[in-house]
């Protein structure tokens, strides 16, 4: 088996900025009149460490201020890290700031020669790529404009038609796609999939977690300049979407937290009759549910059971295209809760979240609920999906004076098995009646 060459090595990797109260301080330090120390230090990355391998695709994700564009910037050489090491095989072109590495001065063509120059190549070389590059960034007589006068959207055409087609070996990215329109977005990571089938490695930060689940093959999880994890998109995303509710457990919290769900569960289980512990034996004969799924929450309310019906009314995994299905769950409440919202969301086996709603959405239960009660939500809906394997989410959560509340989610619970004869493109089938006339 041939081993994986590294492209990109990050170890022990920290950057510190100096924090001071006021300006002349930093004056004081900086002419060496301080006596004592005037400044705070605050890191943007503490002592993280990732290996990314050529022809990989890796993304990173994480909250304002996790420290994601820091560690681009120390990887392509614009920063330098205050302790620890990167090491870089290849060569690299970047997207990073809008306007990092152009002169605004300059035209368009002009500043495709200028970072061309920057990175290496020769004024032949750039020469025999000018027609891909201008075709690419299509932005028509503006490149003869100083590059003052683009727009935020012509600007980042130029920047990533100039940063694919000068044939780099590793490709960085941040947030930049965001600010084109969706036709170029579009052409953009059709980009990354030919870059990908070429064996180039990519690494890219984004907020748009259908795009990190579509195109990395391995994502990494940033929190306030620590990295908490790395694995596959799915695991990263769901993990991710725990700590934007700040739920998401330390690495010597998770096994306590995992027991304590356990007991949550069990407790919960010997609450009920004969009557629902029946429902739950006929279910696990019929429905194929996750043993690994992720769990969370204040418990607060806590869903015991779930389980889908098909068109007949039979518990299945298992739903014929164009027939409705019904995804059912009960809520225990552990405590008063006002106004609970029941949601639900299938997400193809990728993690890209294909479809969901809940019932504040749906304006279908604006009630508040006392401690003690059960709750059964059933939501019925014709599934127009293409054949294959889904995944469902279910949670419970609300708002508390204004602010949001996780009580239960339940993630990946079980699968779904939707049985098609006729797939078509995309998703979901828009059910096109068609017609053909004759003149």
């Amino acid at each position: 088996m041939e081993e994986k060459k590294i492209a990109i090595k990050v170890d022990n990797l920290e950057k510190a900025y100096k924090l001071y109260d006021k300006p002349s301080d930093r004056l004081k330090e900086a002419l060496g009149l301080s006596g004592k120390k005037r400044y705070k230090e605050h890191y943007a990355l503490k002592g993280v460490n990732a290996v990314i391998y050529q022809g990989e695709t890796v993304g990173i994700i994480g909250t304002n201020g996790s420290g994601k564009s820091t560690i681009l910037k120390i990887i392509t050489g614009v920063l330098n890290p205050t302790r620890g090491n990167v090491t870089v095989n290849g060569r690299i072109s970047a997207l990073l700031e809008l306007g990092a590495g152009f002169n605004m001065e300059y035209n368009g063509i002009e500043n495709v020669y200028l970072n061309g120059t920057m990175i290496g190549f020769s004024k032949k070389e750039i020469d025999e790529r000018l027609d891909d590059i201008l075709s690419f960034a299509d932005i028509g007589d503006y490149v003869y404009q100083p590059v003052k006068t683009y727009s935020s959207g012509m600007f980042v055409r130029l920047a990533f038609a100039v940063a694919i087609n000068i044939d780099p070996e590793i490709l960085i990215v941040d947030e930049a796609l965001s600010v084109g329109d969706v036709f170029f977005q579009a052409k953009c990571y059709h980009k990354f999939e030919e870059f990908k089938k070429m064996g180039k490695t990519i690494v890219f930060v984004s907020h748009d977690l259908s795009s990190i689940s579509k195109y990395c093959d391995r994502v990494i999880l940033l929190n306030q300049g620590t990295k908490l994890g790395e694995g596959s998109p799915r695991e990263m995303i769901d993990a991710y979407k725990q700590v934007l509710v700040g739920q998401y457990p330390a690495s010597d919290e998770k096994e306590e937290n995992l027991l304590e769900d356990k007991e949550i569960r069990a407790a919960a289980a010997s609450q009920k009759g004969g009557r629902d512990n029946a429902k739950t034996s006929g279910q696990e004969d019929s429905v194929l549910k996750n043993p690994e799924l992720l769990e969370y929450g204040t418990k607060a309310a806590v869903i015991e059971e779930y389980y889908i019906c098909d068109e007949a009314g039979r518990k299945s995994s298992a739903v014929i295209k164009g027939q409705k299905c019904s995804i059912h769950m009960a809520v225990r409440f552990m405590e008063d809760i006002q106004e609970p919202i029941f949601a639900f969301t299938i997400k193809n086996i990728k993690g890209v979240e294909i479809t969901g709603t809940n019932t504040m959405v749906e304006k279908a239960f604006l009630e508040s609920v006392k401690a003690g009660s059960v709750k059964h939500i059933s939501f019925t809906q014709r599934i127009d999906l293409q054949g294959g394997e889904y995944l469902l989410s279910l949670g419970v959560t609300g708002y508390e004076n204004e602010d949001f509340k996780v009580y239960h989610r339940l993630y990946d619970v079980m699968d779904i098995t939707v049985i098609s004869d006729k797939n078509t493109v995309g998703y979901y089938d828009a059910n096109s009646e068609i017609t053909v006339t004759e003149e």
